[in-house]
């Protein structure tokens, strides 16, 4: 199983760590440590996550969020 590090940049809004977590979840990715931060305006997110697919397929539907704003 790979481990791969994620830095998620999002509009702040309620629903906007709802949607990622349910993107990472239904790709097949499990999250192993996260950790947020917001200026209240974006909210950068840390995630750790495993999986033994391939990290493009995760990265390819985050960026298709409306809220996201980079994921590297």
């Amino acid at each position: 199983m790979q481990t791969y590090d994620l830095t998620i940049q999002a509009s702040q809004r309620p629903e906007t760590l709802e949607r990622l977590l349910r993107v990472i979840r239904h790709r097949g990715f499990t999250v192993v440590q996260l950790n947020a931060k917001s200026d209240g305006r974006v909210i950068s997110l840390q995630v750790q996550v495993q999986s033994e697919r391939e990290l493009p397929l995760l990265m390819h539907q985050l960026v298709k969020l409306p809220d996201v704003i980079d994921v590297k």
